[in-house]
Order: C-alpha cells, then sequence, then structure tokens
C-alpha cells in the first residue's frame, strides 16, 4: 500500500472515532448524573462495556469506508458515501438525544431509523465491496442490542 493509501485509511478511520469521540465527550456530563438514576434493565452491561465495542466499531466504520473510497469506478460509490455520512450523523445523535437530552423515547425513534440506515449501508456497500458490507454487521448487531437496551430503560421509566 503506498502512502497515499495509508493516509486515506487513517483519515478514514479518524473520521468515525471523531464523531464518535465528540459524542461521547458532549454527553459525558450526563453519565454521572441522569443516567445513574434512571431505572435499566438486569441485561445492562458496565458502563466499561461501551467504550471499547465503540472503538471497535468506529475502526470497523473507517475500513469499511477506505474500501467503498478504493473501489474503482463502482458505480454507485457516491450514494455509498452518502448512506455512510447519513448513518455516521444519525448515531452521533442518538447520544445526544438520549444522554443530553434526557430523553430515551425520541432516541429509540432515532435508533430505529439508525438501524436502518445500517442495513441500508450494508446492502448499498455489498454492491460495492463484499467486506466493506461484511465488516458493518458488528455495527448492526450492536446497534439491535442497543435498541432493545434502549426500549427497555425507555419501558422502565
Amino acid at each position: 500500500m503506498n502512502f497515499k493509501k495509508i493516509i486515506q485509511l487513517i483519515l478514514c478511520i479518524s473520521l468515525p472515532m471523531l464523531i464518535g469521540g465528540a459524542s461521547g465527550f458532549a454527553t459525558a456530563s450526563s453519565l454521572s448524573d441522569w443516567y445513574l438514576t434512571i431505572n435499566k434493565p438486569s441485561f445492562n452491561p458496565p458502563n466499561w462495556v461501551f467504550g471499547p465495542v465503540w472503538t471497535v466499531l468506529y475502526l470497523l466504520m473507517g475500513i469499511s469506508l477506505f474500501l467503498i473510497l478504493k473501489s474503482e469506478n463502482a458505480p454507485r460509490k457516491r450514494t455509498a458515501i452518502l448512506v455512510f455520512l447519513f448513518q455516521l450523523t444519525l448515531n452521533f445523535w442518538w447520544s445526544i438525544i438520549f444522554f443530553s437530552l434526557e430523553s430515551p423515547a425520541w432516541a429509540l425513534l432515532e435508533i430505529v431509523l439508525l438501524w436502518c440506515s445500517i442495513l441500508l449501508m450494508i446492502f448499498v456497500f455489498r454492491k460495492i465491496n463484499h467486506t466493506a458490507a461484511y465488516l458493518q454487521i458488528p455495527y448492526l448487531v450492536w446497534v439491535n442490542f442497543a435498541a432493545i437496551l434502549n426500549a427497555a430503560i425507555w419501558y422502565l421509566n
């Protein structure tokens, strides 16, 4: 891999990491107050689990984006990039809605949109690069779990 491709890979990985970091930074204070006081289901993971999981998922997102960008003459490349950016935007806003706005109900609606956008991203990516699509399956599974957790928190509160 040449230097230009390495820089492109680093930038592709940095984008979701920075968005995730910004979202986490914006919502960090809610983790130490509001979130501690609400009822959570028995299957709620400990808080320390979320950081490593999201780091891996953002890494996989970045690698997938890189695989899409380096695909030669892919007719759906522009669509794939737009879908990627759309789901990343939804990803950013879920934390803000859930933690900063303290709204599990609105966050539940938003996470359903996020889940649909991830599924769409997988389908669009698969038409360009199968590996890029398959790297998003853990993300879809985790957001599925997060949606169930979000629904349970909404129900319990």
